[in-house]
């Protein structure tokens, strides 16, 4: 690892847990990300972030939750108590129903599926950020839920931190990693994905499409370390 800093340049770790990687919503790969991933972590990032997945029991998400069979699929509205402490229209937002996957129980709050696979280097060096805490809201993005209802304090962060350039890597790709790109992007960062450090559920990269389509940058880990001005 090198002393060197640059500074405006964060990296974001999405959802690297037991339960992601040989858990009960293990995707396909995850654990070859281990290497990958600690050496990117030893870049010379000004600012470095870990997301988790943070569920209570019974969470939307959950197929349990709905007495139905893990993939199967159903569609999930804003909850209005919700919608009317943020001061939102209850009759407007509650039209907008969004097509949910239902997943295995995972990462749920106090359980080991939750914690950050064991040999990954998030340390002392890493804010960590929770997601999906509330029971009725699904959130992919590190960002905020996709109504927009909740936020956490990752964009409030990167500001403060004077972030420009951010890089994204972890799992799945195609769900919480690209939520968590194109959100930096709409947020006005230059956003860039390093695919050496991403694995995702389906095949065929359709993700990488979409978020290019936003503006996020696509890259491999040599094009990371030539931006990040390491040999």
């Amino acid at each position: 690892m090198t002393d060197k800093v640059i500074p405006g340049a964060a990296l974001l770790i999405i959802d690297m847990q037991v339960d992601f990687v040989t858990g009960s919503l293990a995707v396909p790969g995850a654990t070859a990300l281990l290497e990958p991933i600690n050496e990117i972590i030893d870049l010379p990032f000004a600012y470095r972030v870990a997301s988790k997945d943070s569920h209570p029991p019974g969470h939307i998400s959950f197929a349990s939750t709905h007495g139905k069979q893990p993939f199967d699929n159903t569609t999930i509205y804003p909850p209005e108590d919700l919608v009317r402490q943020t001061g939102g229209d209850v009759e407007k937002i509650k039209k907008r129903g969004l097509g949910q996957t239902l997943w295995p129980d995972h990462c749920v709050q106090g359980t080991p599926g939750i914690e950050i696979i064991p040999g990954l280097k998030v340390d002392g060096r890493f804010d960590i950020v929770l997601k999906g805490t509330h029971l009725g809201v699904e959130c992919y993005s590190a960002f905020k839920d996709p109504w927009h209802l909740l936020s956490t304090d990752l964009e409030d962060n990167l500001h403060r931190r004077k972030v420009k350039d951010v890089y994204v890597v972890g799992v799945a790709g195609d769900f919480c990693v690209k939520a968590t790109a194109i959100d930096a992007a709409k947020a006005g960062f230059n956003t860039f994905v390093v695919t050496d450090g991403v694995r995702s559920v389906s095949e065929g990269g359709k993700e990488y499409e979409e978020m290019k389509a936003t503006g996020v940058g696509i890259i491999n880990l040599v094009e990371l370390k030539q931006r990040m001005q390491v040999a």
